[in-house]
């Protein structure tokens, strides 16, 4: 047994060291990049995306085929100059990006914005400098393979059959162009999707739902807990997020999506804008190595024909804090209500005439591949949809505003809780905000934030559901009303106060603790803290 286990640890080691060795030679194969063919007129170019993915046999086996074969078509591409682009000027105003992306946003005459966004992508500037980068950065270069390059021209038509708002990208070749300005060192002759920046005033497009004001994730998440009037409509948003994991886009952090808002009569309503399609259909573990590694990393689910039910909470996790901010408030019959609807939505029809998107001299090969594995995962999304709203609902969140609430939590049959946020108005009756009933087959942990606030937490029967309560009462001077029945069991109720809280002052018969973390649970700029906001 000893000899067995020097002998495992052994053929690990020496795997580990191969892994190695071939992640310090894994730089990009220039030798497969060759100059863009001009033509005559210099009106358009011939250029691949990424020549330089091209592999070997022996490297695809270990590292993944991927969509090496596409990035290494070249494609007949139109050439933009920003001083005389149709039908305005374009002027390059700030350079940015993601953790991969390169982009470069610019202004028009009319003031309306554009974005250049790399088609090519470099994940290696995400390692930290020094040793790690120097060993892992070819490698972390050469997976950027694992993307469909022109995924996004297809996930844009999808959008519009599924009702979900989206930008449309047009690819572009940008040349050494004088226009580029300050910026011309880094962003000169190279593949960008240009397309219109969702930002600010809108009404002009209807791919954003003609929106007076389109805002980023920060404002958006400020905005719905200032005022108990200001609400996404959650139903919007899961359409778009099981849209999401049809695509097999599991890169959806707060930070790539707009909200467009639309105010009336005293209160604002938001619909999701998804941005940044760079990981839909992505296709990761068709390598022996990158097969090894989608075992321990759950969020790389590779685009296949089946959509196995225990990668969704992986597929999902990058928008779990959103996820459960702004679908708390569905029923697991709504979650099968959109999905059903989605899937209605996205016909034959529709999948092919996405597919038609593109560069003509790739149509052919991505939809081949793409057709078959989108109508198959399309049948699935009942079942997605189901599993999502289990992952979802079992640790539940229910906040408040910075403006005075009231909540209810009573009793709603045998291991059932039911919990009413109403809005608390002098001189009117208060207003229901959201109401749903919560189940110990499905929930294991609720927790209630009030934030700032005059708050009522009432407790109107026993409050021992089979599953963990807790209440977060946040700033301001808030109460809690217990049961008329002294015996009352609310055993599984625990309220969290902040220091200079207010839950010594009452006798409600809970369980009371201080608040672990009251810099995220105060109030609506407090709350922030909980996502991934980088814009």
């Amino acid at each position: 047994m000893r000899g067995f286990r020097l002998s495992t640890v052994s053929i690990g080691c020496g795997l580990g060291c191969a892994v190695l060795a071939l992640a310090r030679c894994s730089g990009p194969n220039m030798a497969n990049v060759s100059p863009p063919q001009w033509a005559a007129d210099s009106s358009t170019v011939r250029v691949a995306a990424g020549p330089q993915y091209t592999r070997g046999a022996v490297w695809r086996f270990f590292w993944g085929r991927h969509y090496r074969d596409i990035w290494a078509t070249p494609v007949t591409v139109p050439v933009v100059r920003l001083a005389t682009i149709i039908p305005d000027t374009l002027t390059p105003t700030r350079a940015g990006g993601s953790y991969q992306t390169r982009s470069l946003r610019l202004c028009a005459t009319n003031g309306h914005e554009f974005v250049l966004r790399s088609v090519d992508k470099d994940a290696s500037a995400a390692l930290p400098a020094g040793w790690i980068r120097w060993l892992l950065g070819g490698l972390m270069k050469d997976q950027t393979s694992v993307g469909q390059p022109y995924g996004a021209y297809v996930a844009a038509p999808l959008a519009e059959a599924a009702g979900v708002y989206h930008t449309n990208p047009s690819l572009v070749y940008l040349p050494n162009d004088p226009g580029l300005r300050r910026f011309r060192s880094g962003y000169a002759n190279a593949l960008y999707l240009l397309e219109e920046r969702p930002d600010g005033n809108q009404q002009y497009a209807a791919n954003f739902g003609h929106s007076p004001a389109v805002v980023n994730s920060r404002h958006m998440l400020l905005a719905i807990r200032k005022q108990a009037g200001t609400q996404v409509e959650a139903r919007a948003y899961l359409r778009a997020r099981l849209l999401d994991m049809w695509l097999g886009d599991w890169s959806r952090r707060p930070d790539q999506w707009r909200w467009a808002s639309f105010p009336a009569a005293g209160r604002t309503s938001y619909r999701p804008i998804p941005r940044d399609r760079d990981q839909a259909f992505f296709l990761f573990d068709d390598g022996l190595i990158t097969r090894i590694v989608s075992w321990f990393v759950p969020k790389y689910h590779s685009f296949h024909a089946t959509i196995p039910l225990r990668t969704v909470d992986g597929l999902s996790t990058t928008a779990r804090a959103l996820d459960r901010t702004l679908l708390g408030s569905l029923s697991a019959a709504d979650f099968q209500q959109e999905a059903d609807s989605l899937r209605q939505r996205l016909t034959d029809g529709a999948i092919a005439a996405a597919l038609a998107s593109g560069p003509p001299e790739t149509r052919a090969t991505i939809a081949a591949h793409l057709a078959p594995l989108l109508r198959a995962r399309r049948e699935q999304l009942p079942a997605v949809a189901a599993r999502y709203y289990e992952i979802i609902s079992q640790e539940s969140w229910v906040v408040g505003t910075d403006k005075p609430e009231r909540f209810i939590l009573s009793e709603a049959g045998a291991g059932r809780l039911r919990v009413q946020m109403l809005a608390l108005r002098p001189g009117q009756p208060d207003s229901l905000i959201t109401e749903r009933v919560y189940d110990r087959q499905t929930t294991r942990h609720l927790e209630v934030y009030g934030l700032a606030g005059n708050d009522i937490f009432e407790l109107r029967s026993t409050i021992n559901p089979g599953f963990l309560v807790s209440v977060y009462d946040g700033a301001g001077h808030d109460q809690v009303l217990r049961p008329a029945a002294t015996r009352a069991d609310l055993s599984a109720c625990t309220w969290y106060s902040r220091p200079d809280g207010d839950a010594t002052r009452h006798q409600a018969g809970i369980t009371i603790e201080p608040d672990p973390h009251p810099e995220l649970t105060t109030d609506s700029h407090a709350w922030l803290k909980r996502y991934n906001l980088r814009d």
